[in-house]
Formats: structure tokens, sequence, C-alpha cells
């Protein structure tokens, strides 16, 4: 029996193509989830429960929660990264190392086919097959909806006629849970002009009351909260119990996919959307003007490659080393204050802070310049501008 890798969900796509794979073509199927923080211990059980009722020859569950904190989200928090300057890249990161840790078990275990259950349709295919091909090149990639173009309906009434009924009625809308935010998609997210209801979101709003929080960072991780040392992957965890309370972080993030076509998805992402403007505030007080220049232009291009399917490009070790450079100062604490659907910055604590430097403070006395010193430096600033603008009358 030839050997082939599922990348499985247990949704109706990776059902079907187990179920194909298993009857039509007498593979021996390895069934592979990879959680990136999206799952619970007991939906991994209920998934693995199901993999082997449909015929998987071998279920497999790797967690990869540290490797993606440390491979990607730090560098997602060291550049500040939200795509269009709304979206903080939640699934198309993990996406990225899903399809990585696939293809590896793929080529550790030296899989003659891997297996994915995307369309023609989305971003997700590219990601996977890219990292598939790049990683386990001697594996042939089989995707069964994208190949046999069934529909939904094709799909539900295959299994059903292999004997297996199973609550296939797809949810109103689409949720796609993870660490670092959790989209969600519906009927009004395929318009322009329609704003997801209330109920869409997963996390309902259940604290009306103010609450102060402040962020401990250590060379731009977060590694505190409200004076407790922890794990940036816990803090992460805790900050979106808490700030999901107040149903922070929703939006709708409009966009253009890897195949050139305009999107819309909604999220939520209570944690890295605090935790991006806590490290930015922080940031402004620490770094200074040309690397804040210069680490948003590179940033801009990390998240761009990121969700392009690029990751395994060498820039992108390239720019992952400029971004851990600039965070060597970006050490304190930042204080910040939930409310209802919205969180806003008081104000940072750190020993680079900027603003408390001896040499001069804005807007009052200084010690570095006199006044003769000031009016020389405006002269010349300015002089250049006073070139140019001579010319006007000779125009």
């Amino acid at each position: 029996m030839k050997k082939a890798v599922l990348a499985y969900s247990g949704g109706l796509d990776t059902s079907y193509s187990l179920v194909k794979l298993t009857r039509e073509h007498e593979m021996e199927v390895h069934t592979v989830i990879i959680n990136t923080g999206g799952f619970s211990s007991e939906e991994l059980k209920q998934i693995e429960k199901r993999a082997y009722e449909l015929g998987s020859n071998f279920h497999k569950t790797i967690n990869i929660i540290d490797k993606f904190y440390k491979d990607c989200l730090r560098f997602l928090i060291y550049g500040n990264i939200l795509k269009n300057n709304t979206y903080p890249l939640s699934v198309s990161a993990e996406r990225i190392f899903q399809s990585i840790a696939i293809a590896e078990y793929a080529k550790s275990i030296e899989a003659e086919y891997i297996v994915h259950g995307s369309t023609g349709a989305g971003n997700d295919q590219i990601r996977f097959d890219v990292a598939f091909e790049v990683i386990s090149p001697k594996s042939k990639i089989i995707t069964p909806i994208r190949d046999e173009k069934v529909t939904r309906q094709q799909e539900v009434d295959y299994l059903k006629k292999q004997g297996i009924h199973m609550n296939w009625e797809k949810a109103k809308y689409s949720i796609n849970k993870g660490i670092w935010g959790t989209s969600v998609g519906g009927v009004e997210t395929l318009s322009s002009d329609l704003a997801l209801p209330e109920d869409a979101f997963p996390t309902q709003l259940s604290e009306t009351d103010s609450a102060i929080l402040e962020i401990e960072f250590s060379k731009g991780e977060p590694i505190g909260l409200n004076g407790e040392k922890m794990n940036s992957v816990a803090l992460i965890q805790k900050l979106n119990e808490i700030g999901g309370k107040y149903a922070i972080g929703r939006d709708i993030h409009v966009g253009d996919t890897i195949l050139g076509i305009k999107g819309r998805v909604g999220f939520e992402a209570p944690a890295s959307m605090i935790i991006i403007k806590a490290h930015h505030l922080l940031e402004k007080h620490t770094l200074s003007r040309w690397q804040l220049l210069h680490k948003d232009s590179l940033a801009n291009w990390y998240g761009t490659l990121l969700h392009e399917a690029q990751y395994l490009d060498p820039v992108m070790r390239d720019i992952e080393a400029f971004l851990t450079s600039s965070q060597k100062r970006v050490t304190g604490t930042v204080k910040v204050q939930l409310y209802p659907y919205y969180f806003r910055m008081i104000g940072i604590n750190s020993p680079y802070d900027m603003m408390q430097s001896k040499v001069a403070i804005y807007g009052e006395e200084n010690q570095a310049w006199d006044s003769r010193d000031a009016k020389g430096f405006i002269k010349i600033f300015g002089n250049q501008l006073k070139i140019h603008h001579s010319f006007n009358d000779q125009e």
C-alpha cells in the first residue's frame, strides 16, 4: 500500500479526502493535525476519534505552539505587523507553519503522497503546495476537492453513499480559531457594505467594568502581566481570555489574496491587537527615529511575504535579523486600559525611555544647547528651502 499523509482537520473536505483515499485508492493514510494553539485537548481527542472511524491507518497530533511563537509570532510583535493596518495575520501565519510541519512529517516517513483538502479558490492551497514542494519534493501532492471540482453537496452525497452519516450542514459562520486570532467568515463578509452581527463572533461581551493591565516586555518579547512573570505563549493565551471578555480586537479586514482578488474576513484577536499596540508604544519611547522608520518598511514587507507564502525565502531570515537587533532596548512595562469593545494606551515605564533623558525635555528647558545654537541650527536647517524658493521671482 502506498503511503499518504493527509493534512486533517475533521471537517467535510478532509473527511471526504480520507474516505476517498482509503476506500477507492487503498492507501495507507496517516492523518495529521498540527496544533498551533487553536484546539483544546478535548477537540483534538474528538478529531482523532473521527479520523479512525473514517478509516485512518495512523493519526498524529503535532503540537508546534512554542515553535510557532519562537519562529513567527515574536517577529510579528517586533514588527508591530498589521496587514493593511488592520489584520494581525492570524490564520495566514498559522497555515504556513502547519504546512511546513505536515511536509516535515511526510518527509520523515517517506510518504509517496501528501494530501490536503483545499479548493482551487483560496490562499491556503498555495501555502500548502509551496511548503510541500520545497520540503518534501519527492511526495506527490493530491487535492481531491480541487482536482475533482466537487461541490460541498457532492461531498455530502458521496459520504452518505459510503454509509457515513454525520451532521455536515455548513454552519452559518466559518470559524478558524488560533492563538493569534480567530477568523470569522459569513454572508456579510462576501459583501462590501455589511458588518458582522454580534452573535457571529465566538466570544461574547461579558465584562463591562473598565480594567487596567500592565504588560512587561523584555527586548521586545512580552514576559509579564500585572506583575506576574510568565511564558510568552501563556501570556498571549491569558490576554485572549481577558480581552475576549471585553469583546476587544474585533474588525473586518479587506485585502488582496495571493490570487489577485479582493477579499473580506472578520476576526477577533484581543491578545495580538493589545500586544502589538502596547509594543509599538514602548518602541516609540525607546527607539531612534531612523530605527522606527526603517522598521516600518521592513516589517510591512515581512508581513506581506509571510501572507504570500514566502516564509521559506532567505530574505525573511535577513529581515528577522534586523527586527531582532532593533529590540535590544525595547524593555519596560506598558499600561493599557480596557473597556467594552476597545482599549487605550496609558503610558510606559522603561529604563531606556528617551523622553526621560537628562539632556533635554520636549517643550521645556534643556542643557544640550542655548538660544544661539537653536537659531544657528534653524537657519542652516531651512537653507535649502530658502534657495529653492529664491527662484520664485524669476519664474
